[in-house]
């Protein structure tokens, strides 16, 4: 019992050193003891009693719209997994496994000028990534170097830079705002959902080949996954008002990086609004874990599956 105990203030100090870390523009995170004893610690609980089952390294998939706070939660978890329960965790990041810029320049030229925009399914590197999470997993585990993204660059850095993972992980926490995500029915791909698909869609071409990369390469990959926690905003309309402060954000912490305005922000999510809202519909279903976030960016309930 004492034991706990001294694991729970270690957690909790380590816990509050990172919230000071992310509390930028005046944002204060809102109930912190609450928000850990109701929601991060009982997750954490559900992922380790998933990993004792068999000991092997289990990847947990972490969805949700952009500025939800995948990133944030994904650190947190990790402080927990490692201070509770002494396993080994690593966070990957779906947004690492962009493809370069000229890879998608060439299948902006082949496919559709769409495919240019870093985001959708079709805009990722599914085969590098499957080989990296099995390489993750593997009994034979050797060193493996997972790539970063730059997105002020809008490019992949060097491979000198990227990080190396030298142990065998326990936890693979994989997020990103489209890990998880079902194909849509062909019916739901006839009608633009905005502007840019109405204007520069007309033919359906770039909906259709997303929804096709769903139905094969991305579900190869999101077939690895053994638990999913999805975490459900409010409606789209948030994920415009959080992805803008996750900008105001970026040219704090990145100086002299290119970010974009609002005008760019605004028609940026456009790219993401079609499948947002299909996983706002359809996602929690099939989640293990559903938290719902209030329009104050709080955890408001959680659901398990």
């Amino acid at each position: 019992m004492q034991q706990k105990k001294l694991n729970y203030l270690k957690i909790k100090k380590r816990y509050f050193k990172f919230l000071k870390t992310q509390e930028v523009l005046s944002e204060p995170f809102r109930d912190k003891i609450g928000q850990l004893k109701n929601f991060y610690l009982p997750i954490c609980g559900i992922i380790h009693d998933t990993f004792i089952k068999n000991k092997k390294t289990k990847i947990i998939g972490l969805a949700g719209g952009q500025g939800s706070g995948k990133s944030t939660v994904s650190k947190i978890l990790k402080i927990i997994l490692k201070n509770l329960y002494n396993l080994r965790t690593e966070v990957l990041s779906i947004d690492d496994f962009y493809k370069t810029l000229s890879e998608r320049k060439k299948i902006s030229k082949k496919i559709s000028p769409l495919f240019l925009t870093r985001g959708v399914p079709g805009t990722h590197d599914t085969k590098f990534l499957l080989h990296c999470l099995n390489a993750l997993k593997n009994k034979k585990f050797k060193k493996i170097f997972i790539p970063k993204f730059d997105k002020s660059i809008d490019d992949r850095i060097p491979k000198k830079k990227w990080h190396i993972v030298k142990k065998k992980p326990d936890i693979i926490i994989f997020e990103g705002w489209c890990v998880g995500v079902l194909p849509q029915k062909n019916k739901d791909l006839l009608k633009p959902i905005n502007r840019l698909e109405k204007e520069q869609d007309k033919k359906k071409i770039w909906r259709k080949k997303v929804n096709q990369e769903l139905k094969t390469n991305y579900r190869k990959v999101f077939k690895l996954i053994d638990k999913m926690i999805f975490l459900k905003v409010p409606s789209f309309e948030h994920v415009f008002k959080w992805r803008l402060l996750q900008e105001k954000k970026l040219m704090i912490t990145s100086k002299g990086k290119k970010t974009m305005n609002e005008d760019q922000i605004k028609t940026f999510i456009m790219y993401y609004e079609r499948l947002t809202k299909h996983m706002l519909k359809n996602l929690d279903k099939f989640a293990k874990v559903v938290i719902r976030i209030d329009d104050k960016h709080k955890f408001k309930s959680i659901k398990l599956n």
